[in-house]
């Protein structure tokens, strides 16, 4: 069985810094798993829904602000995701699957074996799987995290080697680098009790996750022994380029067990 690598791409990666979804971000992400595939499984956990949603209806009757306003979004979006990703990767010959889930699938060891079979079944078949949150009747993600939960959830549950958690900034820095020009970037974790001090939110306008969500997802992978990446997404072909050491971000790399 080839390595497998679960790649969380978040909403501000897709949006490559404007309020849309970004055909050509979806274009590279594609790209680089044409060119991977042969080397790797790639399994994506993707957020965007709410921003797609944006994009296609008059929002003007919705409180943004409210959760059931957001899942009505991400239900309006989900698809129309799913259907940029088919036609953009369709131009490589690539196939894309829908897999949705919430935190109570996770803890039934009924719907863990489905989902693995599942899974399993669509990369033999040269499927991409896409993870999402039913954010119809799940709301954790949607409020807190934009999938940097369900990433490692989804990573520890298929026995992934690599979590790449791709987000708007480098990775994990001693300071906040949009405030701090002396912030300088931590290469490598092996001790997440170590850099407490280090997290330091920041607002974003489209995304919910901030660094506190990627630690804790760390923390999830490190019980499974899986490394994680916390890389820029707004770099051309990050996957491949972090892989091979070819750009800046921070390894997240659990001590082996004794």
């Amino acid at each position: 069985m080839k390595p497998r690598i679960v790649v969380k791409i978040g909403t501000s990666t897709l949006t490559a810094g404007t309020n849309m979804i970004s055909r050509g971000k979806i274009e590279n992400i594609g790209r680089q798993i044409l060119a991977l595939r042969d080397q790797y499984d790639i399994i994506l956990v993707s957020s965007g829904a709410v921003a797609t949603a944006k994009q296609f209806i008059n929002i003007s009757g919705l409180k943004n602000n409210m959760v059931h306003s957001k899942q009505a979004l991400s239900a309006i979006g989900q698809p129309k995701l799913l259907q940029i990703y088919a036609e953009v990767f369709g131009d490589f010959d690539l196939k894309v699957a829908q897999c949705l889930m919430t935190y109570k699938d996770f803890d039934n060891e009924e719907s863990r074996k489905n989902t693995r079979n599942t899974v399993d079944e669509l990369l033999n078949h040269g499927f991409i799987p896409i993870f999402n949150e039913n954010d119809t009747v799940a709301v954790e993600e949607l409020i807190l995290g934009d999938n940097d939960k369900l990433s490692a959830l989804v990573a520890s549950l298929l026995e992934a080697n690599l979590l790449i958690i791709a987000s708007d900034i480098e990775g994990l820095f001693t300071k906040n680098p949009n405030l701090h020009e002396d912030a300088e970037l931590i290469p490598e974790v092996t001790d997440l009790d170590s850099i407490s001090q280090f997290i330091e939110e920041r607002e974003n306008g489209l995304g919910t996750g901030g660094m506190t969500s990627k630690i804790s997802a760390a923390s999830i992978c490190f019980d499974k022994g899986i490394e994680v990446y916390l890389v820029n997404g707004a770099r051309t072909n990050f996957i491949a380029r972090s892989i091979k050491g070819e750009i800046n971000f921070t390894k997240f790399t659990p001590c082996p067990v004794k």
